[in-house]
């Protein structure tokens, strides 16, 4: 079956063809944040203690889904490039076998986590009256990875080819569910009892799953822009280890930006529930303002990767600077908006907490000022990711976070002794720091001189008439 037409993302207005792309992964992952909201804002019910449960759990789990994104993103960046030289064959086999090696890695990581979530709360310092919520919570979180992971990876090819409107549709869907769910399975309702944060969780498995059943259905019905078959699916170690080389550096980007979460938490945790409430409450917050910065992201790492793969570097690179520029104006004026709403925000999640209210506003006020800088030094690293230079966005992350983030954490909290307060100020001045880094980075050019896919067969018989011309290296 021949595949449904790609969106050309190649040829008219740039700013058109990102704006198309960029709007439905924003709201996309708007939708999917609310799975982390809405199961704040239920379990917030329950006290403090409940909400630190949550709180603690959620970088454990980033960090290994973060171990399976690697293929998910080297899928994105081969799928798009070889979509914008529409060769739809190479599409489909590459979409197959970042399918099959994220799956693996998903099984393993469930089992894995299964096991050691009471060993995992203990190390990262929780309190005993957070200890048994937080691994109930982790554990059947846990049990529902591949299911995470399944639909991680067709998101990720969808974006591949040009199509963001069908994972929204998807989303928006299960979301839905889930805030019906989630009531029913925590607070109880008829024969169903009360499970507390663990119905939180259950809730999302459910409706991860039912995404990841519809989003596979897709990718084999061949009506989306990808059409996979059973033949499709064998093992290609060739293949595989070629994801795996160009994904390594990724996953190692989003793992260090996990663990920097973890290693935070771990912070936090030391001055107490209630901070620890406040930091999760503050973070869920600053991760959904920042939605529309990595929707943008996202789609730049697909424009970018279409253009390139079609021999269009000069607008794959004009694609770049203009995201940056949208990412920084719209996340600035929601950290306006942040500021100025803070307290009222923060107590919607926790209304009967004044010490938790008083901190988790501090920490928005003092970060919402600088979400511009984050929106585009996120759309710049996209930018990296798209152009199959995944080295450096790793690079820029590990810089950002353990060079910047975590020892101005330290220094501020400890050293200083300014406490939670001192762990608020580091994000701004990481975040400005990282913005800059990042944009001289790439105007400096060097990410067009290398190449993840081979030469396409024309040009290289071009090439064969010029002996004066070098050729890209590709990755094999």
């Amino acid at each position: 079956m021949t595949p449904a037409p790609h969106r050309d993302l190649t040829q008219g207005s740039i700013v058109r063809a990102l704006l198309a792309l960029a709007v439905p992964i924003v709201f996309a992952n708007l939708l999917q944040t609310a799975y982390q909201l809405i199961d704040t804002f239920w379990v917030g019910r329950l006290g403090a203690a409940a909400v630190a449960a949550v709180s603690l759990s959620f970088p454990v789990i980033f960090f290994l889904i973060s171990l399976g994104l690697g293929l998910a993103i080297a899928g994105t960046i081969l799928v798009s490039q070889y979509t914008g030289r529409a060769d739809s064959s190479q599409v489909n086999h590459i979409a197959a076998q970042a399918l099959v090696g994220v799956l693996a890695i998903s099984l393993v990581v469930a089992v894995a986590g299964a096991i050691t979530s009471h060993g995992i709360v203990l190390f990262l310092g929780a309190k005993p009256d957070v200890q048994p919520l937080a691994t109930l919570y982790m554990r059947v979180s846990f049990v529902g990875m591949p299911f995470l992971f399944a639909y991680v990876i067709f998101q990720s090819l969808m974006r591949g080819v040009g199509d963001a409107r069908t994972p929204l549709y998807i989303v928006t869907g299960t979301v839905v569910l889930n805030f019906i769910l989630d009531p029913l399975f925590i607070l109880g309702l008829g024969p169903v009892p009360a499970m507390g944060v663990a119905g939180a969780a259950l809730a999302t498995v459910i409706t991860q799953g039912l995404a990841a059943v519809v989003g596979l259905w897709m990718l084999f019905s061949g009506r989306y822009g990808i059409a996979l078959r059973a033949r499709h699916l064998v093992p290609d170690f060739t293949t595989l280890w070629r994801l795996f080389k160009l994904g390594a550096p990724s996953a190692v980007e989003q793992s260090t930006r996990a663990l920097g979460l973890m290693l935070m938490t771990i912070l936090v945790a030391g001055f107490g529930t209630q901070t620890l409430a406040a930091y999760g409450i503050g973070t869920r917050m600053l991760s959904f303002v920042i939605i529309p910065a990595l929707g943008l992201s996202q789609a730049t790492s697909a424009l970018i990767g279409q253009n390139i793969g079609a021999g269009r570097v000069d607008r794959a690179e004009r694609t770049a600077w203009l995201s940056a520029l949208i990412a920084f104006v719209v996340l600035s004026a929601i950290g306006v908006i942040a500021f100025f709403l803070a307290v009222p925000i923060v107590r919607l999640f926790v209304p009967s907490s004044p010490s938790v209210i008083a901190q988790g506003s501090l920490f928005v006020e003092i970060t919402a000022f600088s979400y511009g800088l984050i929106g585009a030094q996120q759309v710049i690293t996209g930018a990296f990711r798209g152009s199959g230079n995944t080295v450096v966005a790793m690079m820029i992350a590990l810089v950002s976070l353990w060079m910047l983030q975590f020892p101005l954490a330290w220094v501020l909290s400890t050293r200083a002794g300014l406490g939670a307060t001192g762990i608020w100020i580091a994000y701004p001045v990481q975040n400005t720091i990282t913005a800059a880094i990042a944009a001289i980075w790439f105007a400096r050019g060097g990410w067009k001189q290398r190449s993840v896919i081979e030469a396409d067969p024309a040009e290289r018989e071009a090439a064969a008439y010029r002996p004066g011309q070098v050729t890209q290296t590709t990755l094999r």
